[in-house]
C-alpha cells in the first residue's frame, strides 16, 4: 500500500529519532547530528538501573515492592515498572532510564496492537525487563510493530477518530494523525532524557576516577 504523503515526513521523523536512540543506546557508533559518528559503548545494566537522585521510580522485582511514592508495579514477569494510580504523585518523581525504556517500549507495542492488533493487550501484559539487553530488544520489537501499524493506515484511517483504541491516552477521541504525531513527540522526548542520562552516569564515573 502507498503510504499517504501526510504520514511521510512523520513516518521519516520516527524512523530517524528511533535509530538514533537505538544507536545512542547500543553503538558502537551514533550520529553526531552532524554526519559523523560518535563512539559510544553499549548500555549497561548500572546504568540502565542507575537512580541519580533519592526516590526515583524505576522497574523493581516484584518481590521488593513498589519504590518511594509508588502504589503498585505496572507490567508482566518477574519485575514492574514503579507506578500509581491518577493523580499521579507531585512533583514528579525522576525517572530512571529503566522506567523511561520501559514507558516507551509498552506505548509503542500496545498502540500497535490497539491499531492493527486484537485490540486486547494493556499494561498488565507488558513483559519489564530487569536487564538492559532485554529491554532494547523488547523495545527494537515494539517499535517494529507500530511502525508496521503505521504502513497499514491509508488518508481515511489518519482522519479516522479512535482508529487507535489505546486505552491510555486520548486516542479513542483523536484523529490518528494526531496520535502519530504524539507518538513522535514521546519518543524524541523520553529518547533525549535517556541520552542525557547516559552522558551524566559517565560524567560522575569521570569525575570519580572510575
Amino acid at each position: 500500500m502507498t503510504v499517504p504523503s501526510r504520514l511521510l515526513p512523520l513516518l521519516e521523523q520516527f524512523d530517524f529519532a528511533y535509530r538514533r536512540l537505538a544507536d545512542r543506546m547500543t553503538g558502537p557508533v551514533m550520529d553526531s547530528g552532524d554526519g559523523t559518528d560518535t563512539p559510544v559503548g553499549p548500555l549497561t545494566d548500572d546504568e540502565y538501573l542507575w537512580e541519580p537522585v533519592p526516590g526515583c521510580w524505576s522497574v523493581r522485582r516484584r518481590e521488593d515492592g513498589p519504590g518511594p511514592r509508588a502504589t503498585s508495579l505496572a507490567g508482566a514477569g518477574d519485575w514492574g515498572r514503579d507506578a500509581a494510580a491518577y493523580p499521579h504523585p507531585w512533583p514528579p518523581p525522576f525517572t530512571t532510564i529503566a522506567w523511561r525504556l520501559s514507558h516507551l517500549g509498552e506505548m509503542l507495542a500496545l498502540r500497535a496492537d490497539h491499531t492493527a492488533g486484537g485490540r486486547r493487550l494493556t499494561r498488565d501484559d507488558y513483559r519489564i525487563s530487569g536487564d538492559a539487553a532485554t529491554a532494547l530488544t523488547a523495545f527494537g520489537s515494539a517499535a517494529e510493530a507500530w511502525r508496521k501499524a503505521l504502513l497499514g493506515a491509508d488518508d481515511t484511517a489518519l482522519d479516522t477518530i479512535g482508529y487507535c483504541a489505546y486505552p491510555y491516552g486520548s486516542d479513542p477521541e483523536e484523529p490518528f494523525l494526531g496520535i502519530v504525531w504524539w507518538v513522535n513527540q514521546e519518543l524524541l522526548h523520553h529518547g533525549a532524557e535517556i541520552a542525557l542520562l547516559r552522558d551524566l552516569y559517565h560524567a560522575r564515573a569521570r569525575s570519580d576516577g572510575r
